[in-house]
């Protein structure tokens, strides 16, 4: 095997983390410290995530509308996937 195929590998058989709830909001961001008139939407994301030891940790992030459509068809390939597993 590459490199690559093992660097994969590897990193299937570390993963310990659980997604325990997904949640979003679509924002409108109006003003900020240097800009006065922003006027652009974006998605806000949080996530709860369990580790291997059921410890329950919050991660949120912000994403513009395209990211957000991307982050969503990938999404939905993964689950397609381990739906045939």
């Amino acid at each position: 095997m590459d490199g690559s195929s093992e660097a994969i590998l590897d990193a299937k058989s570390q993963v310990t983390n659980q997604l325990v709830d997904f949640q979003w909001k679509l924002g409108m961001a109006v003003s900020s410290d240097s800009c006065r008139s922003l006027k652009y939407p974006y998605v806000a994301v949080m996530l709860k995530v369990a580790d291997h030891s059921g410890q329950v940790k919050n991660k949120s992030f912000e994403m513009t509308i395209p990211q957000f459509k991307n982050f969503y068809r990938q999404f939905k390939d993964i689950a397609a996937i381990i739906e045939t597993v």
